[in-house]
Parts: C-alpha cells; sequence; structure tokens
C-alpha cells in the first residue's frame, strides 16, 4: 500500500494498520491495544504589520500570523493579540486559531510553527472568564469542548510547534503550550493550571498532557494546588525545554524559540514530518507496538527525493538541498 507525503493521510492509514497488527500479535502477552490518533492539523493566515498593544484591537487582529522570510524562511509565528483582556481566550480566538491550524496542515512551504503573545508581560490568562459570565451553561459545554479539539488541532500539526512563553501562562493558555512539541519560557514567565481555585478542572487537555509531560504524581500535586511556577522552576520539573533571561524588549523566549526554530529547517521535511507521528502515536502504545508504529513510518521516507538528496549531500560533502514532497 504506497504512501504518499503530500500529505500525511496514507501513511496515518499505514501506522493504524501497523498498530492493529502489533497489538494483535502481541494481545495475548500485553493485553494491549493500539490507539492511534487522527491526522495532523494546520494554522492560519492573517497579516503581521508589527506590534501593536491597542485595548481596541479589532477582532480579525487578536491572532495574527506571520509567515517569516529569508534565513526564516519556512518558520511561521501565531501571535495572541488581546491586550485588554491578557490574551484570554474567547470565542472569536479559538474559532481564529481552528482556521489557523486548518491552514496550515497542509501547507509543504510550512517548516516549523511558533506559538506566541504580541502582547508583552503575557502569554495568555487563560479562557475568557467575563464573556464565560454571559454564557448560559449549555454554551459554556460547547465553549470547553470546541477549545479542547482546537487545542487538539493544533497539537496534532504534522510540523514542530514551539510556545514561546515571554509572560504569564494560566489554565488554558498553559493548556495551549502543553499541545506545542517544545516548551521554552523567560524565568520570569508564571505558569500553572489553576482551575480548581474557580472549583473547576482543566478542560483543554491539562490533565492528560500535564502527567504525560512532567509525571503522574507531580502533575496531581500542582493541579491540586492550583501552584503558579515561575521559568526556573518549571525548567527543573521539565514542563519547558529551555529557560532564558528576560531581555529589555521583553521577548527572550520567542528569540530562544526563533534560534531553535532554525535549527530545525536544514532537515528533511518529511523526515520531520514522519518522525513527529512516529513519536506522538508510539508515545500512547505499549512498546511493541511503538515500534510496528515505528517501522510503518520509516518506511515512508525510504522512496523520497528528499532521502536521495540527503545522501548525494552527504557524499558530495555539501548542505542538503530539500524541498519536500
Amino acid at each position: 500500500m504506497a504512501a504518499t507525503l503530500g500529505g500525511l493521510g496514507l501513511l496515518q492509514g499505514r501506522v493504524r494498520l501497523a498498530a492493529a497488527a502489533a497489538a494483535t500479535s502481541s494481545l495475548g502477552r500485553t493485553g494491549c491495544r493500539a490507539s492511534v490518533q487522527g491526522s495532523a492539523a494546520a494554522a492560519a493566515v492573517v497579516p503581521l504589520a508589527g506590534r501593536r498593544y491597542g485595548s481596541e484591537a479589532k477582532e480579525e487582529e487578536e491572532l495574527r500570523v506571520r509567515y517569516l522570510d529569508d534565513e526564516h524562511k519556512g518558520i511561521v509565528v501565531l501571535g495572541l493579540n488581546r491586550s485588554h483582556a491578557k490574551n484570554a481566550l474567547n470565542k472569536n480566538v479559538i474559532k481564529m486559531i481552528s482556521k489557523a491550524v486548518d491552514a496550515l496542515k497542509s501547507d509543504k512551504k510550512v517548516r516549523t510553527v511558533i506559538f506566541r503573545s504580541e502582547v508583552p508581560g503575557i502569554f495568555c490568562a487563560g479562557a475568557d472568564l467575563k464573556e464565560r459570565a454571559k454564557m448560559h451553561s449549555s454554551e459554556v459545554s460547547s465553549f470547553v469542548s470546541k477549545a479542547r479539539a482546537t487545542i487538539n488541532e493544533m497539537a496534532n500539526l504534522p510540523v514542530p510547534t514551539i510556545a514561546a512563553i515571554d509572560g504569564t501562562a494560566l489554565g488554558g493558555g498553559l493548556e495551549l503550550a502543553l499541545a506545542c512539541d517544545i516548551r521554552v519560557a523567560a524565568s520570569s514567565a508564571k505558569m500553572g493550571l489553576v482551575e480548581t481555585k474557580l472549583a473547576i478542572i482543566p478542560g483543554a487537555g491539562g490533565t492528560q498532557r500535564l502527567p504525560r509531560t512532567i509525571g503522574v504524581s507531580l502533575a496531581k500535586e500542582l493541579i491540586f494546588s492550583a501552584r503558579v511556577v515561575d521559568g526556573e522552576e518549571a525548567k527543573s520539573i521539565g514542563l519547558i525545554s529551555h529557560v532564558v533571561e528576560q531581555n529589555e524588549a521583553g521577548d527572550a523566549a520567542y528569540r530562544r524559540a526563533l534560534a531553535l526554530a532554525r535549527e530545525f529547517l536544514p532537515q528533511g521535511p518529511v523526515a520531520m514530518r514522519v518522525a513527529k507521528l512516529a513519536i506522538n502515536q508510539g508515545m500512547e502504545v505499549d512498546l511493541v507496538t511503538g515500534l510496528a508504529i515505528e517501522e510503518a513510518c520509516y518506511a515512508q521516507t525510504i522512496p523520497t527525493k528528499d532521502r536521495i538528496e540527503g545522501l548525494l549531500a552527504f557524499k558530495e560533502k555539501r548542505p542538503p538541498r530539500y524541498k519536500g514532497e
């Protein structure tokens, strides 16, 4: 069953078959069943003319999308821009993120996505409680479901994603960051799942992604206590990958994320997408099934032009010139 990597649809199918086969063969030994997630999702299109922090930001400017050029070509930056509401997630922002993710998922020119804030000192304060207070109870349930689904779409983007946390990330804001592959934060940033203070629980993936990131016991402790940690502590417990001292511009985490994204650009684009798929799906199943998933994913890199170019570049002792497929 030949796979084409113009999208990951057929590969997802092969991964499911590999997982099912491995699960069936090992069921007697492990009792495990494979569970493979759905397709990758992606992001949006809104011009970014420059940083503006006015309180009267138009709805279409509450999420800004910028395609970088020159040495950063292939990097897309998604920037929250609701300064008057501390970047709180309302219906409009969730809708815009969903549209953005949907646009990015099939764009072969996109190599890495950085999620950041356009507002100094804040990443995202969580859900917009003022908007929520005006909702009927049935609307609240619908909104949380949509936010959860949108953040899942972000997590399933086929390319690497980096959250640049230069300020406070609470509740849904941290859940959004947890959906990214890598998190970078300023040492002064504040992070926490604080929902239990409001007699609710994290509802956009926090109870599932935080334990998978820092371990079950510590995740329970942070959620039960609604504790907020700074960048240094977040690094020590594995919540973030990199911590940096904040600079005068207030964008130290973004600059570190940009440097990290540049490290990804020279690599084979098909291999990057398939590697992410293999890791994400493999982490949700037993080792035998995970190895079957890796085998199915590895097979997709063998016939690609990227692989041929990589081998030629190695032989000729030059940087590869990948175009993707």
